[in-house]
């Protein structure tokens, strides 16, 4: 395969020739659609790179996935791999490249409707005279994608394939998500959810992986895979090694119409002061279950000692970044290092901890309330979409995804207490939630980690100094929420979010900054709840009851119609209804099936 290279405005251009089934003359594709995607893609929300300069571009594969008709009076559809070279975050630090899946829609004239898609035309290369724009947003391709899907096989560097006994209807109405997400997803009439990878890496994805595994044991607490695409290897230039794992590009799922996610079902809780503690009870056997369905079913190991010290020196490089990064984090720094050093001397003493695989990225909105059964499912088991795909598939302690719904159900009373007076009260109610979350796990797994209190101090500690970060970045106005968990983690008396600067009589304690005020400023400004939690990936509809778990979900995400939420903890996925933003990596989650 030769490789051909050319310059563009100064950005580096490296692409390699055609393989089988993919598009030509591919010499000429990739430097023709630089202008463009310099453009275009730091302004899409699922770009990992904002704010540092695009050094490059190369071509890992191209595939029409249907030809552009003669004039291009039919639109053509074409799927393309492309790296995204890119400087570092600081000056000194070294280069990044990410790989973004790109399926782009081909016309000689774009219709009205579809004027908000477009990516541009090109001045030059094979598809010099068309306009070229985001094919999920066309109807048209958007179910073809679905017939590829209906049929397994393979076309080029694409495979297709379906979960045995299933059949795909045809000829479901297509409706891409309207949301703020890491992904992008599009249902199909109200039984399918596609959810299309943006960011790709090789290795499977465990939110392919996962809900596999638990299908095959029989757990229904999640959404089963029905059929998914990937690609076997990235084509590349001479003397490359392709992966040999597969990289996944997309999975479809069924859809759960009318089902709620659990951020939205907590604010309405805490909208009408009513308690969540059966609602939480029912989903912390649901997160046992899924716990032990998945110990069952994949590798296990234990951590020892230098397992341990590694996940310790882990957090506390973590928090020397936010730190860094984030100036009111600064003063905590020290106290906050406690936690990670009392964990990592547990090991040192001779604790060991059982690991396997779990959710990654757990929180309320990252949990649906099923429409029909009024049951509890989990969903989007992708992970932290910022780390790679081979980090996110590690043996890991449960404590992880405990301690990130822990500190989802603060999340959700944080937020309500900065637009409203009764905090103290909101805090009573996520004091409540998160016993009630600990004992249904305990009854179900049969193990309470309340009784590691070591371990999970230092996993909640972790993922509040995640939030500060992802907050001080995305979302400032909402600082104080995290900010306030940071507090009382460092070993300070808690207090409401909504008091202000400063810690009155708490010797040494650091202000907290307040919702919407800059140091600077005169009168805070508190901001409006969101619909979601933060790392919104996915939205959510309907308000559901609030009643006990009574049985399994079916698989899918919520109906049309979602909220927003604060900065979420991490994620990347839509399965419920259109018009749900989905959550940035951070602290609280959003939604997603």
């Amino acid at each position: 395969m030769s490789e051909g290279s050319t310059r563009a405005n100064p950005t580096r251009v490296a692409t390699p020739a055609p393989a089988s089934g993919s598009v030509g003359p591919s010499l000429t594709l990739l430097p023709s659609l630089v202008p463009l995607l310099r453009e275009w893609l730091p302004r899409q929300r699922w770009f990992a790179g904002k704010g540092r300069s695009i050094t490059g571009f190369s071509l890992g594969s191209a595939t029409e996935l249907l030809p552009c008709g003669a004039g291009g009076a039919a639109p053509g559809l074409l799927h393309l791999l492309v790296k995204a070279h890119q400087s570092g975050p600081q000056p000194a630090e070294p280069r990044t490249e990410d790989c973004y899946q790109l399926l782009l829609g081909m016309r000689s004239v774009l219709p009205p409707h579809l004027a908000h898609a477009l990516i541009g035309r090109p001045t030059g290369g094979p598809l010099q005279g068309r306009t070229v724009y985001e094919a999920l947003q066309d109807p048209r391709l958007a179910v073809l994608l679905l017939e590829r899907l209906r049929v397994p096989g393979r076309l080029g560097t694409l495979r297709f394939s379906r979960a045995p006994s299933t059949a795909i209807p045809s000829g479901l109405p297509p409706q891409p998500l309207a949301v703020d997400q890491s992904n992008s997803s599009v249902v199909y009439g109200d039984a399918y959810i596609l959810k299309v990878f943006r960011r790709v890496g090789s290795g499977v994805n465990p939110d392919l992986e996962l809900p596999l595994a638990l299908a095959r044991a029989g757990c229904d607490r999640v959404p089963h895979p029905t059929a998914w695409f990937e690609t076997t290897a990235e084509a590349g230039p001479p003397g490359t090694t392709p992966p040999a794992e597969p990289m996944t590009l997309g999975i479809l799922q069924p859809y759960l119409p009318g089902s709620v996610d659990g951020w939205e079902l907590a604010l309405n809780s805490l909208a009408k002061r009513e308690h969540f503690t059966v609602s939480a009870w029912a989903l912390g056997r649901a997160t046992a279950e899924v716990h032990t369905a998945l110990a069952a079913a994949l590798p296990n190991a234990v951590l020892g000692r230098q397992q341990i010290e590694q996940l310790a020196a882990g957090m506390a490089d973590r928090l020397d970044a936010a730190a860094a990064a984030v100036p009111a984090l600064r003063p905590y720094r020290d106290p906050l290092r406690v936690a990670f050093d009392e964990f990592a001397d547990l090991g040192r003493r001779g604790r060991t901890w059982p690991a396997q695989r779990i959710h990654g990225d757990l929180h309320l909105g990252q949990t649906l309330r099923t429409a029909r059964r009024g049951c509890w499912a989990l969903i989007d088991f992708e992970g932290e979409p910022a780390r790679p795909i081979a980090e996110r598939r590690r043996l890991q302690p449960v404590a992880r995804d405990i301690a990130g719904m822990l500190r989802s159900f603060d999340y959700a009373a944080r937020t309500y207490g900065l637009s409203h007076a009764a905090s103290g009260w909101a805090q009573e109610w996520a004091r409540r939630s998160r016993a009630a979350y600990c004992d249904g796990y305990a009854e179900a797994a049969g193990v309470d980690l309340r009784q590691d209190p070591e371990l999970m101090r230092a996993y909640e500690t972790d993922k509040a100094v995640y939030e500060v970060l992802y907050e001080a970045r995305h979302r400032p106005d909402w600082l104080p929420v995290p900010m306030a968990a940071i507090h009382r983690l460092a070993g300070f008396p808690d207090r409401p979010v909504r008091d202000g600067p400063g810690a009155a009589g708490v010797p040494g304690a650091p202000a907290i900054p307040r919702a919407g005020m800059s140091r600077n400023a005169t009168a805070p400004e508190a901001p409006r709840a969101p619909a979601r939690q933060p790392n919104l990936r996915e939205p959510s509809t309907a308000a559901g009851p609030s009643a006990p778990d009574s049985g399994t979900p079916s698989v899918t995400r919520p109906a049309p119609g979602a909220g927003t939420a604060p900065a979420g903890q991490s994620g990347t996925d839509v399965r419920s209804a259109p018009g749900t933003p989905r959550p940035a990596a951070g602290s609280p989650p959003a939604p997603s099936t």
